[in-house]
Formats: C-alpha cells, structure tokens, sequence
C-alpha cells in the first residue's frame, strides 16, 4: 500500500480538555435558548449568563449585548462597563477578548481571536488575545484579527479588515485598515 501524502490538519489534535469542551457544549445549549430568545432589552439578563459562564462583566446591568450575537467561549471575555455588542456580532475569543469602557462593536462584526499556523501539516492553534480600547467604535460588518489592539477613540470605518494595531484617536479603514485622519475629540 502506498503512504499517503501529506494534507492540511494531519494529525491535528484538539487543544481542549474534555471538561473545556462539555462546558462549551453547556454554553452552546444556553446561548441557544435562554439568550438567543430572551427579549431584545434584556442585555442585563443575557450579560449575567455570560457572567454565569466566567465571562469578566463587573457591571451586567450596564453592558449592552444583543441576542443574536455569539461568544465561543465565555470565560475569555471581557466587557467593561457602556460597552455594546450589537447584532449579529461574532465574538470568536480562543484568546481573551477586551472590550474597555465604552467599545462599540457594531453589527455582523467578527473579532477573531485564533488562526492556525499554515507552515505545519497537522496547523495547530494560533491564539492571540484582541483588544478594543475605550471607547473605541467598530462600524458595520469589521473583521479583526488575533492579536490586535484598537486604541482609545478610535474609529474603523465598516467592511475594514484589521490585522495591525490602530492608533489612539484615529479614523481607520479599508481592506488592510489603515490610517485617514485624526479623530477629533467628540463634544457634547
């Protein structure tokens, strides 16, 4: 019989623990039901299961997150107080993801906190944690990716894709995001 060739994911292996994956599949079943279908003003409720679940939320009842948004895992997220997740929003933290006070992370964007390392055969796990400083504001349909920080004011533009670190106080946007213009202080 001949060797087969080498492919992508040979010998690849979870890198979670069994307890890791039932507590992803009881999260699953929760997010399912009683966060997918709790009304749309009960942010308060849906934060406090994530609470439930080990997210870090020191002030549920002043967190914003919509019922249609997706958290992988719970325990690697942070919401700080006025921070908003809107619809739709993809929070795929295989590393923590920090939302700091204010973040506005609008709908259909995807904060993606993990890749794999294409240089090997069996592409372990790459995780990096993201970063969204205070507030900071994500326009429609974003994509970041592992290992990026956006700073304090700073405004992506929608549909950009962030795979660098964005400046304080800055307009960024574009597929790579870059720099436009300096953000201006926001007044009354």
């Amino acid at each position: 019989m001949a060797k087969e060739e080498p492919y992508l994911g040979q010998g690849s292996t979870t890198p979670y623990t069994t307890r890791a994956n039932a507590g992803r599949l009881l999260w699953a079943l929760v997010q399912a039901t009683l966060f997918r279908f709790s009304p749309r003003p009960w942010h308060g409720f849906r934060a406090r299961l994530l609470r439930m679940f080990g997210a870090d939320i020191p002030e549920p009842s002043k967190v914003v997150i919509f019922p249609t948004a997706t958290v992988i895992f719970p325990s690697k997220l942070t919401l700080a107080p006025r921070t908003m997740v809107g619809p739709r929003v993809t929070i795929y933290n295989l590393e923590r993801i920090i939302l700091h006070r204010g973040a506005n992370v609008s709908q259909n964007c995807h904060l993606c906190a993990g890749t794999h390392d294409y240089s090997q055969w069996r592409m372990p796990l790459v995780a990096k944690p993201i970063v969204i400083g205070e507030n900071a504001w994500l326009g429609a349909d974003v994509f970041v990716g592992p290992g990026v920080t956006i700073g304090k004011l700073g405004v992506i533009g929608a549909r950009s894709v962030v795979v660098k670190d964005t400046p304080e106080s800055s307009v960024c946007a574009g597929n790579p995001c870059s720099v436009l213009k300096k953000r201006p202080e926001p007044s009354e």
